[in-house]
C-alpha cells in the first residue's frame, strides 16, 4: 500500500510539474506571440527607378519601297528575301521588248525629222537665191525704165516702148514680193522642222527612259525584307507605282515606335533612356534612347496616344522588323535612398490591434519639412503622403506617416518621416483574418522590375 501511495504521489507531482511547465511556456509564447502574428520588412537603402511603360513595334529607321514606274511583265528577279543589295544593283527586270521597239521607233522619227529639217533648209536657200534673182530683175527693169523716160521726152522712142518698160518693172517688183514671201515661208518651215526634231528627240528620250525603268535597281544599300512579285507576273503602273520590294536601309540601327498614353506623354523627353524586351529573347534587356516625341495624336479604342520613337543599336542583328517590344522609359533614377515595400503601404491592421496614440500620429512630418523637399516627386508631380505600421516595444501596431517619392511598382522612396534604415515595418498579418487586403492601395506607378 505504501509503495502504491508513493507511486501515486510521484505521478501527481510529475503531472503538476508538466502542467506548470506548460503554463509558463504558454505565457512566454503569448507574451512574444504578438511579433509572430505579423510579417515584417526592413527599411533599406538602395536605388530606385520610376518609368513609364508602353508597347511598341520594332522598325528599321529607313525603309524604302521599290516600285515600278512602267507596266509590264516581270522577266527576271535578281534579289529575294534577306538579300543584301547595294545602291544601283539590278534586282529585277521587266520584259524590255516593247520598250526597245519604242526606242528604235523614236530614233527613226528623229532621223526623219532631221531629214525634213535639211529639206526645209534647202528650200530656204533656194528661196533666198530666187529672191536675189528677183532683186536683180527689179534693178534691171528700173534702169531700163529710167533710160526710156528722157528718150520719150526727146521723141526718140514711142510711148508704147516706155509703157512696156514700166510694165516690166512692175512685174519685177511683184515677182520680188512673191519670192520674199516664199523666203519667209521657207524660214517658218525650217523652224517647224527644228521643232519636229526636238519633239522627236524628246519622244526618243521618253522611250529610252522607259527602257531604263524596265531594269529595276536598288536605290540604297540595305537588306530586302519583302518581295511582292514573281517571274511572269504583270505589274500595272496606271494610277500608282506598284511595290515590288521593301528594302531596309540599315538593320544595324533600328527604332521602336511606341504608343504612349496622353496621361504619360508629358513625362517623356528626348534623350531619356529606355529599356525593352521582346518575346524572341525574353532573357535579354535591350537599351535605347528616346529620339522623338511626335505631336500627331493616335486614337486607339477611344484612348489618345502619341508615337514615341526610341533609337536602338542592333549591331548583332537580333532585333527584326515587326517584333513587339515591351518598353519602359526611364523617367527618374535615384541611388542610395530609403525605400520600403509597397506592400507595407497597403497594409492596414485590424482595429483590435491598433494602439491609440491620442492626437498626432507618430512620425507625422511637419509642414515646414514637407515644403523644404523640392523635387521629391517625379517631374513636378505633387508629393504623396503614406502611412506604414511598425511594432511598438509591447508588440502593438503603431502608425507612422511618411512622405513618398518615386516608385518602381515594388518599392517606394521614403522622402521624409520617422523611419530609418534597418527599421522593420509590417507587411501583412500572418494569422487570423488579414485585414490588410481591404486597406487602401499604395500610389499606382509603373516601373522597371
Amino acid at each position: 500500500m505504501v509503495n502504491k501511495t508513493k507511486k501515486y504521489l510521484m505521478a501527481m507531482v510529475v503531472i503538476l510539474i508538466i502542467l506548470a511547465g506548460g503554463y509558463f511556456v504558454y505565457r512566454s509564447m503569448n507574451q512574444k506571440g504578438s511579433n509572430q502574428n505579423f510579417r515584417l520588412g526592413k527599411v533599406q537603402r538602395g536605388e530606385i527607378s520610376f518609368a513609364v511603360t508602353a508597347t511598341g513595334t520594332i522598325n528599321p529607321v529607313i525603309t524604302v519601297l521599290v516600285g515600278s514606274q512602267i507596266s509590264g511583265t516581270i522577266k527576271a528577279l535578281y534579289a529575294d528575301y534577306n538579300s543584301r543589295v547595294k545602291q544601283g544593283q539590278v534586282i529585277a527586270q521587266i520584259d524590255p521588248a516593247i520598250f526597245e521597239a519604242l526606242v528604235e521607233q523614236g530614233r527613226a522619227n528623229v532621223l526623219n525629222a532631221q531629214a525634213n529639217r535639211l529639206s526645209a533648209q534647202s528650200n530656204l536657200e533656194n528661196a533666198r537665191a530666187n529672191l536675189a534673182k528677183a532683186e536683180v530683175a527689179v534693178a534691171d527693169t528700173k534702169r531700163t525704165l529710167d533710160r526710156h523716160r528722157p528718150l520719150l521726152e526727146r521723141n526718140v522712142i514711142s510711148q508704147a516702148t516706155l509703157d512696156t518698160a514700166q510694165a516690166n518693172y512692175d512685174t519685177a517688183l511683184a515677182q520680188r514680193d512673191v519670192v520674199t514671201a516664199q523666203v519667209e515661208s521657207a524660214k517658218s518651215q525650217v523652224e517647224s522642222s527644228k521643232a519636229q526634231v526636238a519633239q522627236a528627240k524628246a519622244s526618243l528620250k521618253v522611250a529610252e527612259t522607259n527602257l531604263r525603268y524596265a531594269t529595276i535597281r536598288s536605290p540604297v544599300n540595305g537588306i530586302v525584307i519583302s518581295r511582292n512579285v514573281d517571274v511572269g507576273q504583270t505589274v500595272a503602273a496606271s494610277l500608282q507605282a506598284p511595290t515590288l520590294f521593301t528594302i531596309a536601309k540599315d538593320l544595324t540601327e533600328m527604332q521602336v515606335n511606341t504608343n504612349v498614353s496622353e496621361a504619360d506623354v508629358g513625362r517623356i523627353a528626348v534623350n531619356q533612356e529606355a529599356f525593352f524586351t521582346v518575346d524572341a529573347f525574353p532573357e535579354n534587356t535591350f537599351r535605347g534612347k528616346v529620339s522623338e516625341v511626335r505631336n500627331a495624336p493616335i486614337t486607339i479604342q477611344n484612348v489618345v496616344t502619341y508615337d514615341v520613337i526610341i533609337k536602338v543599336d542592333n549591331k548583332d542583328l537580333k532585333l527584326k522588323p515587326g517584333m513587339t517590344a515591351n518598353v519602359s522609359i526611364l523617367i527618374e533614377h535615384k541611388e542610395e535612398v530609403l525605400k520600403i515595400s509597397n506592400a507595407a503601404l497597403r497594409f492596414r491592421p485590424s482595429v483590435a490591434k491598433v494602439k491609440e496614440t491620442g492626437g498626432t500620429v507618430k512620425g507625422d512630418p511637419p509642414q515646414k519639412q514637407k515644403s523644404s523637399l523640392p523635387g521629391t516627386a517625379p517631374q513636378g508631380e505633387k508629393e504623396k503622403t503614406g502611412r506604414v505600421w511598425v511594432l511598438s516595444q509591447k508588440g502593438q501596431p503603431t502608425p507612422v506617416s511618411i512622405i513618398l517619392g518615386i516608385t518602381d511598382g515594388t518599392f517606394s522612396e521614403v522622402v521624409a518621416g520617422d523611419l530609418q534604415e534597418g527599421m522593420e515595418v509590417i507587411i501583412e498579418e500572418t494569422s487570423g483574418k488579414k485585414q490588410g487586403q481591404s486597406g487602401s492601395a499604395a500610389p499606382s506607378m509603373r516601373g522597371i522590375r
